[in-house]
């Protein structure tokens, strides 16, 4: 039975909407893959590149031990920033200062007033706490802007550090510190590094397989959506913020121990590596989602580019270059793929 001359042809047409759809579905999943391990690729090329260049230098256990030991502040740091991040609270500033707070407490506490190194190490990270109790009062039950508040909090929590650092520099902790962090080695690598990734392995698990994790998926999405499927979302913003500043606190720990002295301005430029490392880190392994897989990658991505560059006798301002120019990628690549995708539907 033919059809008549008017009708359309939906099995014709259908056919070749098919056939169209398979022939773009193997390049769709090229193209999704080379974007999930784009940062691991080019971190391999990179590793090649300067191995074939310095070999002597930058293949050698001491380069490797200071590229994973002199970034185990900020892997820690990034760990704190990822929480109200991936929630969709974009950006706590303060969490530098947090960390700044923390390391500067630990200080005076052990080093002026003979303090215990323990009671000083709980008494700065409870200080650290208490800055993300004050973020979650004006910025989750006033529902303030995250950005202007933590900017505020940030301005508020460096003046408190002057004071209590009386403007100049403390130290030295306490050597079983220094030791127990940055001086003791297992495999040729300083110790915090493997506390930082005690803290990356829970962060990441606690993300990735629990509900709290999806929990935190669907907020960052839409807070309208988590509410309406009966998420407690203001509690949720509220436990990321503090658990972020604890961590913050966490990693002002590991930096007074790796550094011994502290300075009034600890941490304060930390802050941007550590969101470099996190939206950089959303462009990889899960792109277009906060995960702290991607921010562990992009952390020592970073790390060894500017590891490689100083080797061949860049200056040490390369390292805030680096950073920076890899927090404006880290930005536009998503949207230039939007807008990729977006024409090519457009033009379909």
């Amino acid at each position: 039975m033919s059809a008549s001359p008017g009708a359309p042809a939906p099995v014709e047409t259908g056919g070749r909407d098919e056939r169209s759809a398979e022939r773009d579905r193997p390049s769709a999943i090229r193209r999704l893959g080379l974007e999930r391990y784009a940062i691991v690729i080019v971190l391999v090329a990179m590793i090649v590149a300067f191995g074939v260049d310095i070999p002597s230098t930058f293949l050698s256990i001491g380069n490797l031990s200071n590229i994973l030991g002199s970034q185990a502040v900020l892997f820690i740091l990034v760990m704190a920033v990822l929480l109200p991040t991936i929630m969709g609270d974009f950006v706590d500033l303060s969490l530098g200062s947090s960390l700044g707070l923390s390391a500067m407490v630990l200080a005076v506490l052990n080093v002026q007033h003979g303090t215990n190194v323990l009671l000083a190490c709980l008494a700065g990270i409870g200080a650290a706490v208490i800055v993300g109790l004050f973020n979650v009062f004006f910025v989750v039950y006033f529902d303030n802007d995250p950005f202007i508040v933590t900017l505020g909090t940030m301005t508020i929590v460096q003046g408190i550090i002057y004071i209590v650092s009386g403007n100049n520099s403390v130290g030295i902790v306490s050597t079983s510190l220094s030791n127990w962090v940055f001086s003791n080695e297992f495999l040729s690598i300083p110790l915090e590094f493997y506390y930082g990734l005690a803290i990356f392995l829970v962060v990441w698990y606690v993300l990735s397989f629990t509900p709290v994790g999806q929990k935190a998926l669907v907020i960052g999405q839409s807070r309208e959506v988590a509410r309406l499927t009966g998420v407690r979302v203001n509690r949720q913003r509220s436990w990321a913020f503090i658990i972020g500043a604890a961590i913050a606190g966490i990693a002002g720990i590991a930096y007074a121990a790796t550094n011994g002295t502290v300075d009034p301005t600890a941490g304060s430029a930390l802050i941007l590596p550590a969101y470099a490392a996190v939206f950089l880190g959303a462009t990889a392994i899960k792109p277009g989602r906060i995960n702290a897989l991607g921010a562990l990658v992009a952390v020592y991505f970073l790390a060894t580019g500017t590891a490689g560059l100083e080797l061949l006798g860049a200056q040490s301002y390369i390292q805030q270059i680096f950073y920076g120019a890899a927090l404006v990628v880290a930005i536009t690549i998503p949207k230039v793929n939007r807008d990729r995708i977006f024409k090519r539907r457009r033009t379909a």
